[in-house]
């Protein structure tokens, strides 16, 4: 089943996100490889795809896991989280329906 995993960042986050971005979407990478990956990226702060020094307020992540469970101990273990960009993260199940 398809799960949505919707992070909410901390106010001026850009800095910390530049530390753990890579470590971020390798994990990313991984799920794209596996099949599991539906759609993955980050909700800018401003209405631009290139936000520059406004950077982004969240990222949704839609990914395959085989629980509930499963998808809060990937996004738990997420390198944002140890970074401290993430003020809050939501797993909900998810319904794909379109396209």
């Amino acid at each position: 089943m398809f799960y949505a995993i919707i992070s909410e960042d901390v106010a001026n986050s850009l800095p910390l996100r530049k530390k753990a971005r890579e470590a971020h979407l390798a994990r990313l990478q991984t799920l794209k490889e596996q099949g599991r990956l539906l759609l993955a990226g980050p909700h800018p702060a401003i209405d631009s795809e290139e936000p520059g020094d406004s950077g982004f307020t969240g990222s949704l992540v839609v990914a395959e896991f085989e629980s509930l469970e499963a998808a809060q101990q990937w996004a738990d273990a997420d390198p944002y989280i140890e970074a401290g960009v993430y003020a809050g993260v939501k797993v909900k199940p998810f319904k794909k329906v379109l396209p």
